[in-house]
């Protein structure tokens, strides 16, 4: 299955390195490490998830087809940190747009700049693909989050609204 919008999965095949912090793709090799990582996100904001969505993520995060893609922030050469990217079009863009869809670094490393680390790569990989927006959500109390995301983004001003279906 070809990948949507035009895009190229081999486009988004890009390590960063800044500092001491490199951040690379996902590879088969790094599932259990993903799985950590992941875990302690879904923690981080009070929720769980079943072992199949785990499976089923992991599935989606190797598919050619599927416009998804995970990096890991390594120091010293171990996953400190993670971020998941979803591509998509836009009716406000003509090229596609990024929703950052995960951000988790280790606790004992926030403010460190490895989250920050992980942001820059994604503006670097989805501005290499064409790519004319990076947009996230977070939870109104993730306040050390909120502090880097205030010097490297801008609030939309927008309200998010859900329903379950």
């Amino acid at each position: 299955m070809a990948m949507p919008y035009g895009l190229n999965p081999a486009q988004f095949d890009v390590t960063t390195v800044k500092g001491g912090i490199t951040v690379r793709p996902l590879t088969a090799a790094d599932r259990d490490e993903w799985r950590r990582l992941w875990g302690l996100y879904i923690e981080f904001y009070r929720t769980a998830q079943p072992a199949a969505q785990y499976d089923l993520n992991w599935a989606r995060l190797f598919d050619p087809g599927e416009p998804i893609f995970g990096y890991l922030a390594e120091i010293e050469g171990r996953p400190r940190g993670l971020v998941h990217i979803v591509m998509h079009r836009s009716f406000w863009l003509e090229g596609p747009s990024c929703y950052l869809q995960d951000l988790y670094a280790d606790a004992e490393l926030r403010g460190t700049g490895i989250g920050r680390a992980l942001i820059e790569h994604v503006y670097q990989v989805v501005k290499g693909v064409g790519g004319q927006r990076v947009h996230w959500l977070t939870e109104n109390t993730n306040l050390v989050g909120q502090r880097l995301y205030d010097r490297i983004a801008r609030k939309s001003g927008f309200i998010q609204y859900v329903q379950a279906l």
